[in-house]
């Protein structure tokens, strides 16, 4: 039987195009991979519960207005541009 790592981690295999591995490895180092892919994941899990979040609201009353996404951009990012900003509305 096979004993669980520290943490409660567990191996997992990806697959994903060479170029981008290779910049992943530039960046991080051989053993930085890990830590990397886990902070994207839970980006991205988190991203995914905001666009949750914007849906249920959109559905129960309507959509947001462009000047309330600014606004909210404004507030979450200030003057900077807001990360992965789109035209697009979020899934």
């Amino acid at each position: 039987m096979k004993s669980p790592r520290p943490g409660g981690t567990e191996n997992l295999s990806v697959s994903m195009p060479s170029e981008l591995l290779g910049a992943l490895r530039t960046r991080t180092g051989k053993r930085g991979v890990s830590a990397y892919v886990t902070a994207a994941v839970r980006h991205q899990l988190a991203m995914d519960g905001l666009a949750e979040i914007v849906a249920a609201y959109e559905a129960e009353y309507e959509p947001l207005s462009d000047a309330e996404v600014q606004a909210a951009q404004s507030e979450l990012f200030g003057d900077a541009p807001a990360p992965y900003a789109s035209n697009d509305s979020a899934a």
